[in-house]
Parts: C-alpha cells; structure tokens; sequence
C-alpha cells in the first residue's frame, strides 16, 4: 500500500487545544472506508495535514472531497538509518 497526504486549510490550527485538534482531525481524517487507513496527522499554523496508507490515489481522493490537496508520498527519510 502506499502513502499519500491529505492537506486540509484550518485557519487557527496551530492555536487550538488539543481536544479540539483530535475532534476535527477525526471528522476529516477519520471515516468509513475500510481501505484507507489513517496513520497520523500533522498541525500547522493554519493546516491539518493526514497521513494514510491505501491500495490506491482513487479512494483517497473519494475520501477526501473537502480537502485542499492530496499528494502521494515519494519517499520517506528515517534519520536513524
């Protein structure tokens, strides 16, 4: 499966509390789809960026209808390696 970022605007995320950020991430990183699987997310000064793994860009960008931008992972650097 490979990985892919969700991008979501969200004016004021980097200013919000916690439980706040967990609430909205669920709603727009979390659903249904049993295919997508949401590994992490990821808070700027106004972005929610979400991490998923899935079997293709198609159902991620299904997933994602609200969102800003979805990109595919290319590579991942691992520091201790």
């Amino acid at each position: 499966m490979s990985r892919y970022v969700i991008e979501h605007d969200l004016p004021g995320a980097a200013k919000m509390s916690e439980p706040e950020l967990k609430s909205i991430s669920q709603q727009v990183c979390g659903g249904p789809c049993q295919q997508i699987h949401w590994l992490q997310s990821y808070v700027t000064g106004n972005k929610l960026y979400c991490v998923y793994s899935a079997p293709n860009d198609e159902l991620v960008r299904e997933h994602a209808q609200q969102a800003d931008r979805v990109s595919k992972v290319a590579s991942i650097i691992d520091p201790t390696s």
